[in-house]
């Protein structure tokens, strides 16, 4: 017997677009990633891209348990001395509520050249608009 490794061209990648609202970031987070990694297909392998294209639309419409909101903090440095900043989940969602979303996602997906390659096929807006109609994406629900 043979076991089956796919292959760049044998890969077919779908679009699927999912709604945000209402959504706990976490658990919205988490299917996001599995289907970036391809977990949903028969042909998944842990140490190839087999996975396909996620649009979120409505990030702003995210929500969160708990005391989060407030509690959670980002961190980012300016790489100079002092230059850490601080910034609470409730800011983050006022000013980039993708970027939440975004980071939510990345942490989820492995790290490394093959998690770099599988961030890159999600695409995150704010709003209900997305310029990807071309690719025809399937809604996807949880």
């Amino acid at each position: 017997m043979n076991t089956y490794m796919p292959n760049e061209a044998a890969i077919e990648r779908k679009w699927y677009v999912v709604d945000a609202t209402g959504c706990t970031l976490g658990r919205l987070s988490s299917e996001v990633a599995k289907i970036l990694r391809g977990k949903n297909k028969p042909i998944f392998t842990p140490h190839a891209d087999t996975g396909d294209c996620v649009i979120i639309i409505n990030a702003e419409k995210v929500k969160v348990t708990g005391r989060k909101l407030d509690q959670k903090i980002y961190y980012h440095h300016s790489e100079y001395v002092g230059g850490m900043k601080e910034t609470t989940l409730r800011d983050k969602l006022a000013k980039a509520p993708t970027e939440v979303v975004e980071l939510a996602v990345k942490g989820m997906l492995p790290k490394g050249p093959l998690g770099r390659r599988m961030y890159k096929k999600l695409f995150v807006y704010a709003g209900a608009e997305h310029p990807h109609a071309a690719q025809k994406p399937e809604e996807l629900k949880f």
